[in-house]
C-alpha cells in the first residue's frame, strides 16, 4: 500500500524529484508524480539506475537492489525509499 500522501515522505519525494532533474533536466518537476512510471517520463534504464543512485544519495541510505523489483510507479519508488529513511 502506498504512503506518498503520508507527509513524511515529502522529503523522499523531492529527493525523487531533484534526481530526475539532474538525469533528464527536460522534465518538468510537477511531472515527477506519484502515480507516473519513470519509464512514461522518457527515461531509460540507465537513467532509472542513476535517478535511484542519486536519490539514495541525497538521502543518505543504501537500498539492496533487490526492493527495486516491486517498483512499477513514483509511488512505489518512494514507498522502497522511504522503508530505508531514518
Amino acid at each position: 500500500m502506498s504512503t506518498v500522501s503520508d507527509p513524511s515522505t515529502e522529503p523522499i519525494l523531492v529527493a525523487v524529484r531533484e534526481a530526475v532533474a539532474m538525469v533528464v533536466p527536460e522534465v518538468a518537476p510537477e511531472l515527477v508524480a506519484p502515480g507516473r512510471t519513470l519509464t512514461e517520463l522518457g527515461c531509460n534504464s540507465i537513467d532509472r539506475a542513476e535517478i535511484v543512485t542519486i536519490a539514495m544519495e541525497r538521502l543518505r541510505i543504501t537500498v539492496p537492489i533487490g526492493e527495486f523489483a516491486e517498483v512499477g510507479d513514483i509511488a512505489s519508488l518512494v514507498d522502497v525509499l522511504r522503508r530505508h529513511h531514518p
